[in-house]
């Protein structure tokens, strides 16, 4: 997509008139509140989707957008768009993909209405697109879903192919790992959070994308072990093709967290306490920027 591209700001309804192709304890409301932002014009590129606006708004996020797909069916997600972008210059893309009780058919909205990772996010980069999908299930359906709609966004917006970012919650984790096993290199770096490793990790070390887990050792739902042993295959997969230690460092994390840290954040329970990763700074560091130094835990 090209830089000089210009779009005016213009609502997502103005957009689609012009044809334009687990509980965790309540967390509290981020201290910001940012006036939703009307969503640009996208780019005149034909595509095969349309999308219809939602109409729900809630601290910046319009809910409810959905993206008509003709290979991939109705994808229903969350939208945020900072006020001063105008596809002048390219802007990061985030994507969260949240856990069980967030999904679509358990409501509208519901996925940022516990998990904080959308909103924390814009502490770290500024100039970033944020969407949260609200897909049915975490298997390899939504996977296409999410592949899909990153697709859009990317076709779409005026986006930096360099810092495309992926994050997922329990079955959102599970989610995020079946597109690190179907089409990794889409994005630049996965993070994977109180979950399991569902997809195909050789397709992953293909791709060489960098990938943080994060666990508590007595996850209440999943435990540890999962991810403890996807982190070692990938590993061992690295230094079977002659990886360093060093460089394995910068494309695998393990960060597994005893109770004090999900009880500093007033959870009981690991698993719930999961969101409490959005606040970290280390875990947040790393997905918007610290990987590119290379990370140990």
């Amino acid at each position: 997509m090209a830089n000089s591209r210009k779009w005016g700001a213009l609502l997502l309804c103005a957009v689609l008139l012009a044809g334009c192709a687990a509980q965790p304890t309540a967390t509290p409301t981020p201290t910001e509140s940012p006036t939703p932002t009307a969503t640009p014009q996208p780019t005149t590129e034909a595509t095969a989707e349309t999308v219809t606006p939602g109409t729900v708004e809630d601290r910046g996020f319009v809910h409810d957008n959905v993206l008509r797909s003709a290979a991939n069916g109705d994808i229903h997600f969350s939208s945020y768009i900072p006020a001063d972008y105008d596809g002048s210059r390219p802007y990061a893309l985030f994507v969260s993909l949240p856990g069980w009780e967030r999904l679509y058919f358990q409501g509208v909205g519901e996925n940022l209405h516990w998990e904080e990772f959308a909103f924390t996010a814009q502490n770290y980069v500024p100039d970033m697109i944020i969407i949260s999908p609200q897909l049915n299930d975490w298997g390899e359906t939504s996977a296409e879903q999410t592949i899909a709609l990153t697709e859009y966004f990317l076709q779409t917006y005026n986006i930096d192919l360099a810092r495309v970012y992926l994050e997922g919650y329990s079955g959102g984790g599970e989610t995020g790992s079946i597109v690190m096993g179907l089409y990794p290199e889409l994005y630049t770096a996965y993070l994977a959070l109180a979950t399991q490793w569902d997809g195909d990790l050789n397709v992953l070390a293909d791709a060489e994308t960098p990938v943080y887990m994060g666990v508590g050792d007595n996850d209440s739902y999943y435990g540890s072990a999962p991810l403890r042993q996807a982190y070692a295959e990938l590993c061992e997969i690295y230094k079977s093709r002659g990886k360093t230690q060093e460089e394995i460092d910068h494309l695998a994390v393990l960060d597994v967290r005893g109770q004090q840290f999900f009880t500093e954040h007033g959870f009981a329970d690991q698993h719930a306490g999961g969101g409490a990763f959005a606040h970290d700074e280390t875990t947040m560091g790393w997905l918007f920027g610290t990987h590119e130094e290379g990370t140990t835990q």
